[in-house]
C-alpha cells in the first residue's frame, strides 16, 4: 500500500469512527430515567462500530509511522497497543451493559446497575486513552507526517484525560460530573474525543494529496 492510500485508510477511520461517537453521545440524555432497551442496545451499535473504526485509525497509525520514519515505529506501536487496550476495554464494557439490558425484563439503566462498568469506562479507559493521545503527539512531533496541531492538541487532550483517572474515588451518581461513571468522566471525555478525531481524521485524509519530507534516521541526526 502506497503512503497517500495509507494517509486515506487512517483518515478515514478516524472520520468514521468520530461520527459513530458524534451520534452515540446524545442518545445517552434522551431519557430522564431508565432508558428503554431500544435506546440502549441502538447506542451500543452504534459504538461499537465507532471502536471498530477506531482499531482500523490506530493500526493504519502504526503503519504510516513506520512507512514515514521507521526509526520512530516503536512510538507509532505504543500507540498502537494502547488505542487497542483502549478499544478493548471499551467493547467490553458495552458487551457487559447490553447482557444486562438483554437478561432483564424491565427497563435499567445501565450506567448505574452494571457496577462492573465504572472504572471501565472511567478510570481505565481515562488512562489508556491519555497513553495513546501521548504517544499520538510524540509521534507526530518527531515525524512531522501531520499538522503540528494534530500533536498538541493530541498532549493536552491526553493531560485532561489524566485528570479524570482519580474519578474512581468519587461514587457512582451519573449525574455528578466527576464521579466514576460521571457525565465528565465519560460522556464528556467521548464527545471531546470524537470531535477531535473528526478534524484528525478529515486532516489526514487530506494530506494525502502531499509529500511530507523524509526524517532523518538517528545516526544521520548525530
Amino acid at each position: 500500500m502506497s503512503e497517500a492510500a495509507g494517509r486515506r485508510m487512517t483518515g478515514l477511520a478516524a472520520v468514521v469512527a468520530a461520527v459513530a461517537l458524534i451520534v452515540q453521545v446524545p442518545l445517552y440524555f434522551i431519557y430522564a430515567g431508565p432508558p428503554p432497551d431500544g435506546n440502549v442496545l441502538s447506542r451500543l451499535l452504534i459504538g461499537i462500530v465507532a471502536l471498530g473504526s477506531l482499531v482500523v485509525f490506530v493500526t493504519a497509525f502504526r503503519e504510516l509511522v513506520r512507512r514515514v520514519s521507521p526509526a520512530h515505529e516503536w512510538i507509532g506501536s505504543i500507540a498502537f497497543a494502547t488505542g487497542l487496550v483502549y478499544a478493548t476495554v471499551t467493547l467490553v464494557s458495552m458487551g457487559l451493559e447490553a447482557g444486562a439490558v438483554i437478561a432483564v425484563d424491565h427497563p435499567i439503566d445501565p450506567t448505574i446497575d452494571v457496577s462492573g462498568t465504572y472504572i471501565l469506562y472511567g478510570s481505565i479507559s481515562r488512562l489508556m486513552l491519555a497513553l495513546f493521545l501521548t504517544a499520538f503527539g510524540r509521534a507526530v512531533a518527531r515525524t512531522g507526517l501531520l499538522p503540528r496541531w494534530t500533536g498538541r492538541s493530541a498532549h493536552v487532550l491526553a493531560g485532561v484525560n489524566l485528570a479524570f483517572v482519580p474519578s474512581l474515588f468519587f461514587g457512582n451518581d451519573p449525574a455528578f460530573f466527576y464521579a466514576a461513571n460521571g457525565w465528565g468522566t465519560t460522556a464528556l471525555m467521548g464527545a471531546v474525543l470524537s470531535y477531535w478525531l473528526l478534524a484528525l481524521g478529515i486532516s489526514t485524509y487530506r494530506s494525502a494529496g502531499r509529500d511530507v519530507p523524509a526524517v532523518a534516521s538517528p545516526a544521520e541526526q548525530r
